[in-house]
């Protein structure tokens, strides 16, 4: 088992990672930007160093600063959270170069799932349905032509994406040309790739993710399945597991064949495999993320998994312990991503308690919420036993969340929450009237 581990992250996720750490006896290094220099994950961390400047490219993404601190520290390992480097294969190259284990697959693996389009043609032989899609395309004029072929409406997306970014719904062939643009912009400034590629739209659809955990000897588990059907702009507002829109029989074999697949292509790590679900109950498979999620923690809400411990465990080369049929899916957790809607000071910050009650966060009284980064500020989880006692709960642990000084989406949760068509189970990524 690692000694020390350093986290190439900020917010909330790398509390969440300093804390797992703690736990399991590991020192950790934190290191952090001109901007974040008073926040809570470096007063927590057993070392710090600060990297660069405020703006990502200058400090959680400089590869080279994030390795030699993690040298300088002597640290064995290097967990990325979740986006800036998390599924950035010359990082772990480089990681691995310098002796240091990157808590995430391999880069080979990595480049090879990362890319979307390559991901799908691998996809076909699981017995896993793709959308039906293209592979990167060289040119707008090789777009037009593939858009054509599939026929509209359809998708254009990053090869390299995540995050909602690098996404564009085009209706008509006039809407074309301005959105590949726009996207291969928005890709190469959020993830340094500007490949695109096309599939078909599927429409009206639920977003459905299943979690995998997989181990270097073969052993491959499913935690279940989360909805991440709230959306606003494809960015995630709220999940829920399971997802009410999939029957126990539906559950036990898109696991099944998830499992399968995932051994067949040999996967070592936390990953998730992402599916629409549309009327007819057909899962079209769309990506698989190396990484882990902003809502990992739901899952681990659900059936009591640390996903972060065994993250790490993993890339020590220790095996699960666990099977298939040890996970338990009782019960319901959903989860809301509180925001900031514009920046502000926080000036008080009270937290909900309780049975079953979480609230991920990195927020400490004082905090200036900077324009750099994601307006992520917590995630606050609720578990209960039927999907009726968690939604009562979610309502009152939203109505107890106070973060004064900083403008919140709590009020827009507590809508969903109370929308008839939330409370029945009824809805998908058609709820915000984004698509």
């Amino acid at each position: 088992m690692f000694s020390k581990i350093l986290i190439a992250n900020r917010g909330e996720i790398a509390v969440r990672i300093i804390r797992a750490c703690k736990e399991m006896g590991i020192a950790t290094v934190a290191v952090y930007s001109q901007a974040d220099q008073n926040a809570l994950h470096v007063a927590l961390a057993d070392q710090s160093f600060c990297i660069g400047g405020p703006e990502a490219s200058q400090s959680y993404l400089n590869e080279q600063q994030i390795v030699s601190a993690a040298v300088l520290a002597g640290a064995q390992a290097i967990h990325p959270g979740y986006g800036f480097l998390s599924e950035n294969a010359r990082f772990a190259r480089l990681c691995r170069k310098n002796g240091l284990a990157f808590i995430g697959p391999e880069p080979e693996r990595m480049e090879q799932l990362s890319d979307k389009a390559v991901l799908k043609e691998l996809i076909k032989t699981t017995g896993l349905s793709p959308i039906p899609g293209t592979k990167a395309l060289a040119s707008l004029e090789e777009a037009q032509k593939a858009a054509l072929a599939i026929g509209y409406p359809v998708m254009l997306k990053a090869c390299a994406g995540g995050g909602g970014r690098g996404i564009r719904l085009i209706r008509e062939p006039a809407e074309l040309e301005a959105a590949w643009h726009q996207a291969t912009a928005e890709a190469l400034s959020a993830f340094g790739d500007g490949s695109l590629y096309l599939e078909k739209y599927v429409f009206p659809a639920r977003h459905v993710e299943l979690q995998i955990l997989a181990d270097e000897y073969g052993n491959v588990v499913c935690l279940g399945e989360r909805d991440c059907s709230l959306q606003r702009r494809n960015q995630k507002l709220l999940e829920e597991t399971p997802s009410p829109g999939v029957s126990p029989e539906k559950r036990k074999a898109i696991i099944d064949l998830a499992v399968a697949a995932v051994k067949q292509i040999g996967y070592v790590g936390a990953g998730t495999l992402e599916f629409l679900l549309d009327q007819q109950g057909n899962f079209w498979f769309m990506e698989m993320n190396v990484r882990l999620q902003v809502e990992h923690c739901v899952t681990e809400m659900l059936t009591g998994v640390d996903l972060v411990k065994w993250q790490i465990r993993i890339a020590a080369g220790i095996p699960l312990s666990f099977t298939q049929a040890d996970i338990p899916m009782d019960g319901c957790a959903i989860e809301c991503r509180i925001n900031a809607t514009s920046c502000g000071q926080l000036e008080m910050l009270h937290v909900p308690g309780g049975p079953s009650v979480r609230f991920d966060t990195c927020l400490i009284q004082g905090d200036s919420i900077s324009p750099y980064y994601d307006p992520l500020l917590g995630k606050l989880i609720v578990y209960a036993k039927t999907r009726e006692e968690t939604l009562r709960k979610l309502r009152a642990a939203l109505c107890e969340l106070v973060i004064r000084g900083i403008p919140t989406n709590i009020e827009e949760h507590l809508g969903f929450v109370a929308d008839e068509r939330f409370v029945s189970g009824n809805y998908d990524l058609t709820f915000m009237g984004n698509r």
